[in-house]
């Protein structure tokens, strides 16, 4: 992408406000905004590589922390020269939803309270929404609350100028 002349350039962003940021023509937004994008790419890339290059180091030296320490996840501490050095791993626990149900009715049949055990939580598809006829829709209005997320905008230029 050709980059506008006059256009600032990343490093001086933090010291611009947003609303003169805005101010700028629109093909020197576009062209801040690659350059953001190319330059996020470029660091995860970087990122990515030298917290490989941190796992090689010291995985399994926190793997082997972890087992003296009897855990299979969590936090551990280890010590290079006079550094320490955290690694944190850790726990996703997945539970199988079906499963769970079955749980929940046999509590339930047992005279208990399943909330005292698990928690209950209900959602819609709004895929599935859109799809239920009007009527269903209407009965299950009050319980459906819509949020928006963060806005985001794209700039592309013209095809004529590239």
């Amino acid at each position: 992408m050709p980059f506008p002349t006059n256009c600032p350039v990343l490093a001086n962003l933090p010291e611009i406000s947003a609303r003169e940021i805005a101010a700028l023509p629109a093909d020197m937004l576009a062209a801040l905004q690659f350059e953001a994008g190319e330059a996020f790419q470029h660091i995860k890339a970087i990122k990515a590589r030298l917290d490989a290059a941190l796992a090689l180091k010291y995985g399994d030296l926190a793997t082997e922390a972890r087992r003296l320490a009897g855990k299979d996840s969590g936090t551990v501490r280890l010590r290079d020269g006079t550094t320490t050095v955290v690694a944190d791993l850790a726990k996703r626990v997945d539970w199988d939803q079906e499963k769970l149900g079955q749980m929940v009715e046999r509590i339930r049949a047992a005279g208990d309270d399943p909330a005292e055990y698990v928690e209950i939580s209900f959602k819609v598809s709004e895929r599935k929404y859109a799809a239920w006829p009007e009527a269903i829709q209407q009965g299950f209005e009050p319980a459906r609350t819509v949020r928006t997320g963060q806005l985001g905008i794209q700039l592309l230029a013209d095809e004529a100028e590239q």
